[in-house]
């Protein structure tokens, strides 16, 4: 197999969507034109299962090509659904258009790029019905949610800590819902009924019985937090709510959270922003069981930073410790939201993978200060449009997975 260029196989990250643990289909090999799954009335064949999970591999994606490529056809199959229902149809000059800004990320040419993907056995239309998905999706989330993502001048100076010259903290209440497939439905129902809510009382006790973090005993209750700690898809979300009042469901993985805002003040210390974040998380079977939860605590009592975790891992599956240095802007949010309440060396055990069945360990390393101090307002005031954009796609996607009828035939 001809192996691609670098620059190419960076672009695999870009081919990821939100990962949900599925297993792999069985499907037979003899029909490639044998539908493996049914995503409402459309149909996903084994052929097109097969040139996915290639495609993944291709451009070095990292975890499961198999795994991956089911979620994604399923995800695009609802996209493009949802586009059609209002009438969002790309023409074929926009597809390539779309296929030549993908290319160009690798620096290539839409024709080079394609030479690279047939020399691996992957169909050019493989890669076109991959762009046509994705713009048919941008597209309808542009018409569906612009007029909702507008930013103030006063919400752009909060986010930046830019009043007085001073910046923002925050008081916060979570409450995050584990949300396995079979329990999804009823879990985004409680979480909107309690998201209506502005009594803070109300709220603690909806924590105490239902949140998983190790919090729950607090009521789900935080100390203060400097506003440029909590990820960047969090930050807009919360500088819009007033005192009691709380965020509108956000769909992470396996789980669903909230946040209640219970203070808001600006202060006379304007913490750095970070340039990355770096992070190493080690994850145990068992989910949150009362075993597994006490083989973290042990683990956590032996290790005291992220290097320790090598000795740990040694021996085992390489995918069993992950370590990143990634901008917070590309941290996953449940991810990026327990990391704000670390200092370096501490941990978390409150996230799961794998459907609940895998418990993450959690252990900050360090943060990397941002040197540069100049900021663009407008272009920050975009990233903040972005942000908002893409949690509210994020939400609208996971309501159509669960609406769908998703049947292995």
């Amino acid at each position: 197999m001809q192996l691609l260029s670098p620059s190419l196989r960076k672009l695999g990250a870009l081919a990821l969507g939100v990962a949900l643990a599925f297993a792999p289909a069985t499907v037979s090999a003899q029909n490639l034109f044998e539908p493996v799954l049914r995503v409402n009335d459309s149909v996903i064949t084994f052929y097109e299962l097969q040139q996915r999970e290639r495609m993944l591999s291709v451009l070095n994606a990292p975890g499961n090509p198999a795994e991956l490529a089911r979620e994604q056809l399923i995800d695009d199959r609802l996209r493009l659904q949802a586009a059609r229902s209002a009438g969002i149809v790309p023409s074929s000059e926009e597809v390539l258009d779309g296929m030549s800004e993908f290319a160009g990320r690798a620096n290539l040419s839409r024709e080079e790029f394609i030479a690279s993907l047939d020399s691996s056995g992957v169909a050019t239309e493989t890669f076109r019905d991959f762009v046509r998905a994705g713009l048919s999706w941008r597209l309808l989330v542009q018409a569906r949610f612009a007029g909702r993502v507008n930013v103030s001048e006063d919400e752009i100076d909060r986010a930046l800590g830019a009043s007085g010259g001073s910046s923002v903290r925050v008081l916060l209440s979570e409450l995050i819902m584990p949300a396995p497939p079979q329990e999804a439905e009823a879990v985004r129902d409680r979480a909107e009924r309690i998201s209506q809510t502005t009594s803070e009382a109300e709220f603690s006790a909806q924590a105490r019985r239902y949140s998983a973090t190790a919090s729950r005993d607090a009521g789900g209750r935080l100390p203060w937090q400097n506003l440029e700690d909590l990820p960047p898809v969090l930050r807009p979300l919360v500088l819009a709510l007033a005192p009691g009042e709380v965020t509108d469901p956000i769909p992470i993985s396996n789980a669903v959270a909230l946040f209640q805002l219970r203070g808001l003040e600006e202060t006379g210390y304007t913490p750095p922003t970070y340039a990355a974040i770096e992070y190493a998380a080690y994850y145990l079977p068992g989910g949150r069981s009362q075993e597994t939860l006490a083989q973290a605590r042990v683990l956590e009592s032996r290790v005291d930073r992220c290097d320790d975790l090598y000795g740990v891992a040694k021996g085992q599956p390489e995918d069993v410790l992950e370590r990143n240095a990634m901008p917070p802007s590309e941290i996953p949010t449940d991810v990026a939201f327990e990391l704000s309440k670390l200092d370096p060396g501490e941990v978390s055990t409150a996230l799961t993978r794998s459907n609940g069945q895998t418990l993450m360990f959690l252990m900050l390393c360090g943060r990397t200060a941002e040197m540069n101090e100049d900021v663009d307002r407008e272009q920050f005031a975009m990233g903040l449009r972005n942000q908002r954009l893409d949690s509210l796609s994020q939400s609208y996607l996971s309501q159509l997975r669960a609406d769908a009828r998703i049947i292995a035939p």
